[in-house]
């Protein structure tokens, strides 16, 4: 649920990409560079002139050398300063317009802020497919999200989202992949941290191929899933004022 009365702080967009120049030249001149205080680019081994594109337009370019979409996020937030996050993917699935209001909701109080592709309004790129296995996945560990952790979340999995970064700290993050997600918001979940969601309509895949594989990947979640069973709230990090108080 979203709660009321605006705080101050700055907002950190860190734009994950490999191979995404097709969906860069169609999106950049929409991202709202004016709602952020700074923008970096992690990249993950790009050769299609992704980088090149990035730095012609003054974006820092951070290199990744070890693939995975989790350690992205791991290097975005560790090389930007910002006290909110966003994280976004310019391949055609996720509209930048919404990183306004991803940014509008964690300033008002919430720690973790979800573009959700299943709230009434919301979209998704399998809508009005015959077989939408991608879609049937994500609403499936959903549900098996709520009836483990509780909450009201629409749509456990999208990576688009926003994050206040003394969260993000104390969640301990260390997934590699695509399960980065996964952990993040059953992390949020057992910690009660403040959780809104967002509809957003996802696109269709602008040029490139998507790197999510879903049967290694949905082995994956399961995986976080069980650790998560067993490791209950001992993964929390300390934040430095409680290390001081003590």
């Amino acid at each position: 649920m979203a709660v009321t009365g605006r705080q101050t702080g700055t907002a950190s967009l860190i734009v994950l990409t490999r191979n995404e120049i097709h969906g860069l030249r169609a999106l950049f001149d929409r991202i709202p560079f004016h709602a952020v205080d700074e923008c970096i680019a992690v990249d993950g081994g790009s050769t299609d002139g992704t980088v090149e594109f990035l730095e012609q337009r003054g974006l820092r370019v951070v290199r990744q050398t070890v693939p995975g979409r989790g350690l992205a996020f791991l290097i975005g937030a560790a090389e930007t300063k910002g006290d909110y996050l966003i994280f976004f993917s310019p391949d055609g699935n996720e509209d930048p317009v919404d990183i306004v209001r991803l940014v509008d909701l964690l300033k008002r109080g919430n720690d973790l802020v979800i573009a959700s592709r299943f709230m009434k309004g919301a979209r998704n790129e399998e809508d009005g497919k015959v077989i939408a296995s991608r879609k049937w996945g994500n609403l499936g560990f959903t549900l098996a999200f709520r009836l483990l952790w509780g909450g009201h979340i629409t749509d456990t999995q999208n990576g688009f989202r926003g994050v206040r970064r003394t969260r993000f700290h104390e969640m301990n993050l260390n997934a590699q992949q695509f399960e980065i997600e996964s952990q993040m918001t059953i992390r949020a979940l057992k910690l009660n941290y403040k959780i809104a969601e967002i509809p957003t309509r996802e696109g269709d895949r602008i040029g490139g191929q998507s790197k999510l594989r879903p049967i290694p990947t949905g082995l994956r979640i399961l995986r976080v899933m069980a650790r998560e069973l067993l490791l209950r709230t001992r993964f929390r990090r300390q934040s430095q004022s409680e290390q001081t108080q003590r």
